[in-house]
């Protein structure tokens, strides 16, 4: 963990404020590349996960967030509360949205606060001399984060905006889009869930590659809990039996019983809390995993996710 002074606050759009972070004692913070995210622990207690933009740099992190009008105390306490000069801590760097290494083409495809993993990705790439392409999706120019910085780079030639307001011609079409790629081309997309699934589908009927297919979501939709039924957990290094009921997580279940494991989103987006699942069928209801994972029946989410079967053993 490292503590870090906020050095610059300054919005970007009437919803999206961006961070500019330091490290107190003035020392080097950790190297990352691009796709990499921080946890970011507030003074209200409560820990969010936001990513990396722009180049990469050990002296300033950068971090831009979204005014989420349905916040649970996050984006609220950055944009309402947060000054200039703060201190905060925050996790060292950690990437589950890496670049594929290699000069095969690299189709970004970004929406809304999205843009923010894809402006590193974008930066990385160019500096790498890999050919790429941008698409950044907003409701209009005042809206899209990062417009600016974006079409006075370098590399400005590759990117595409497409704003939805206004002008249907310029919305983006993925199905239309994505039917031009090889299937050498890596695709990444961030941004709302149903954005991403769209893209994600109209990749699939082209016949993508499912390895070539990347995604990070920012938040999840609401998990439908009307089916939950009880079930057990195991505990495989003491073969312990706790009992889940339908109202309650594995999460909750396992702290009660002092184990506790690492957690932050509490929402199945993040990842942080993700164990080793040995036997029994979970019910996956986070957006972390990918299908493959999820049918590999070998990882579980227990923030949010339970069980189909009966008894489910965990890696712990």
């Amino acid at each position: 963990m490292f503590e870090v002074i906020v050095t610059n606050k300054q919005p970007l759009t009437a919803s999206v404020c961006r961070l500019q972070l330091a490290a107190v004692d003035g020392s080097a913070l950790p190297a990352w590349q691009a796709g990499a995210h921080i946890d970011v622990h507030l003074p209200n207690g409560i820990i969010r996960q936001y990513s990396l933009c722009g180049g990469v740099d050990t002296k300033h992190y950068e971090i831009a967030i979204l005014n989420e009008p349905n916040s649970r105390g996050g984006s609220k306490y950055i944009h309402d509360q947060l000054q200039q000069g703060d201190v905060l801590t925050i996790s060292a760097p950690k990437n589950l949205f890496p670049l594929v290494q290699g000069t095969h083409k690299t189709l970004l495809i970004a929406a809304g606060i999205g843009i923010t993993p894809m402006l590193a990705m974008a930066e990385q790439l160019h500096a790498e001399d890999t050919p790429f392409e941008l698409h950044y999706c907003a409701r209009e120019q005042q809206h899209a984060a990062y417009y600016d910085r974006i079409s006075n780079s370098d590399y400005a030639r590759n990117c595409h905006f497409h704003f939805s307001l206004g002008n249907s011609q310029n919305r983006l079409n993925p199905y239309r889009l994505l039917a031009d790629y090889n299937q050498d081309t890596q695709l990444y997309i961030c941004g709302p869930n149903l954005f991403i699934q769209d893209v994600i589908s109209a990749a699939e009927q082209h016949g993508w590659p499912t390895e070539n297919i990347h995604r990070e979501f920012f938040a999840a939709e609401a998990i439908d809990h009307s089916q939950d039924q009880r079930f057990e957990v195991v505990i495989n290094s003491t073969g312990q039996v706790l009992q889940v009921a339908e109202d309650v997580s594995i999460l909750n279940v396992l702290e009660d019983n002092g184990m506790f494991i690492p957690v932050a989103c509490e929402e199945g987006v993040c990842g942080t809390c993700l164990t080793g699942l040995l036997e029994g069928e979970a019910d996956h209801k986070d957006v972390f995993l990918s299908a493959d994972e999820k049918q590999k029946m070998n990882q579980i989410t227990p923030c949010c996710s339970r069980a189909k079967s009966k008894r489910l053993v965990l890696d712990l």
